[in-house]
């Protein structure tokens, strides 16, 4: 069985005959994978949870799988205590985490010189470092982790800071924390960063952030 993942990677879970149960904490995600699932005709079990206290007795799944989402949990020890104590012995906990050197890792730099994480909160580009996942996993399991890059594309710089400033959950909550001028000083930088990671030189965006791809295997 498999809980927490996006909804491409638990739709693609159950498309391979997988029983899976799907969770997160915002029930207006859970309730956009039910409608996929539906319209696929899979069998996906979806239920709300929090990824540092998940509502399931250990050993309950062959894989854990979570896709750029566990990483943003405040506790990150405990999440990744978390993942361990639900996977059986044997089994594997799968994950792509963005690095702290990817264009998405720099975003989350830019973003904390406005509004600065709370008090004891660290990064959640920590996840995509082998060397901090080495740390969160110190016992009973090995630690496999090989970079790989997701591209973004869009028509254009600007267009990535629409999309971005209505849709993804660290621009929407930092532009909302700060005023208009600071608004502005913040898509300013946003498109600098933009210009330095993006490869296009037709005035579209491609830009290629870089990911671990994960496998925690737990011992026997």
């Amino acid at each position: 069985m498999l809980p927490p993942a996006t909804a491409m990677r638990r739709l693609a879970a159950a498309r391979r005959f997988a029983d899976v149960v799907s969770t997160d904490y915002v029930g207006s995600l859970l309730e956009r994978g039910r409608e996929r699932a539906k319209a696929e005709r899979l069998q996906v079990t979806f239920q709300e949870a929090d990824a540092e206290a998940l509502p399931f007795a250990d050993g309950s799944f062959d894989i854990v799988l979570s896709t750029f989402g566990v990483m943003f949990t405040p506790n990150q020890q405990q999440a990744a205590n978390e993942l361990k104590r639900v996977c059986r012995p044997g089994g594997k906990i799968g994950m792509a985490n963005w690095t702290p050197e990817s264009f998405i890792g720099q975003l989350f730099k830019t973003i904390g010189r406005y509004v600065p994480p709370a008090p004891g909160v660290k990064s959640p580009a920590l996840w995509g470092s082998k060397a901090h996942l080495d740390a969160l996993f110190d016992s009973n399991v090995t630690v496999a982790a090989l970079p790989k890059y997701f591209v973004f594309r869009f028509k254009s710089p600007k267009h990535w800071v629409e999309v971005f400033r209505n849709y993804y959950g660290p621009v929407v909550k930092a532009f909302a924390a700060i005023d208009p001028k600071a608004q502005e000083a913040l898509e300013a930088e946003l498109l600098a960063l933009l210009d330095t990671f993006d490869v296009a030189r037709d005035g579209t965006l491609v830009v290629p952030s870089e990911y671990l791809e994960v496998i925690v295997t737990k011992r026997g």
